[in-house]
């Protein structure tokens, strides 16, 4: 048997990032989150923590970071449920992670509609769609918005929609850089945003034109209004949800260089598969606002 003790401790290193920052959150001294850390490793028989700074799970550490937060969520919840005369449920918090883009258009707003007497705390976390499942997959997260329609084990996957991307450009940037259009010259010239070195929205656009891989300037910006700020100042063109592109359009600022070409990209909602009121309930908010948000 698991010690939930010990497994507590080595999630709270692991999210805090060092055995200093886990004692001050548990409120005990750096030396016995080291021995309960120490026990629980001699328990299993296995390292499960990188003493890195900040400290992250080793891959036999992952299934019990999952472990910890699915037992702290549902003891959690089972407390609530047996102390109804406290005053109400604490606090819980929750860890999810969405790629820039829902976060920027529609996730957000399902976070919102979760009822206020659930008490939940937030702790959102931003990555690429093709890597958010890797935080449900270490046991960062309990739920994620991504574009990996597998599931990941122990959890259970369903398909949100598809969010819709067009490749935006400044007006004037594009009369400079694409005077005949989206040719491969152009695509290969021009400059590209990009959100970071793991996005590929735009290469794969870029693909679907020239059916080659292609290697253009790039400027990366890591931030979703920052992102769409640097195309309306034609800074480079980039790949733009549609719903925040169409008043661009509109406007004049910009201009639809695909005309008619758009990228759609599908997207699935992932979470643990444990009986929680908490995941139901997120899960319900998520599937409400995607369903009429994404195509």
């Amino acid at each position: 048997m698991l010690d939930t003790t010990q497994l507590r401790t080595f999630a709270a290193v692991v999210r805090e990032g060092s055995f200093e920052a886990a004692a001050r959150s548990l409120h005990v001294t750096p030396s016995a989150v080291s021995q309960r850390l120490k026990a629980l490793e001699q328990s299993v028989g296995q390292v499960l923590v990188q003493r890195t700074k900040p400290c992250r799970a080793t891959d036999a550490g992952r299934p019990l970071l999952r472990l910890a937060g699915q037992v702290a969520l549902l003891e959690r919840e089972a407390l609530d449920a047996a102390r109804p005369a406290l005053g109400g449920p604490a606090p819980t918090r929750v860890t999810v992670v969405a790629n820039g883009d829902s976060l920027g258009t529609w996730f957000v707003g399902a976070l919102a509609r979760l009822p206020t007497e659930l008490a939940l705390l937030f702790d959102v976390r931003r990555d690429d769609e093709d890597h958010t499942a890797e935080l449900i997959r270490d046991g960062t997260a309990m739920a994620a918005v991504t574009a990996q329609r597998e599931a990941v084990q122990g959890c259970r996957v369903e398909r949100l929609g598809a969010m819709r991307y067009v490749a935006l450009a400044e007006t004037g940037f594009a009369a400079r850089h694409f005077p005949d259009g989206l040719t491969e010259a152009a695509l290969a010239s021009a400059p590209m945003m990009a959100f970071d070195r793991k996005d590929q929205l735009q290469q794969r656009f870029a693909r679907t034109v020239t059916r080659r891989r292609l290697d253009p300037p790039v400027h990366y910006v890591p931030s979703f209004d920052g992102f769409n700020e640097a195309v309306r100042l034609g800074l480079g063109w980039g790949m733009v949800p549609e719903r925040i592109a169409r008043a661009d359009v509109a406007a004049g600022r910009c201009v639809d260089l695909g005309a008619g070409r758009h990228l759609d990209r599908p997207l699935y909602w992932q979470h643990w598969r444990v009986d929680s009121a908490t995941l139901d309930a997120l899960t319900a908010a998520v599937r409400t606002v995607a369903g009429a948000e994404l195509r």
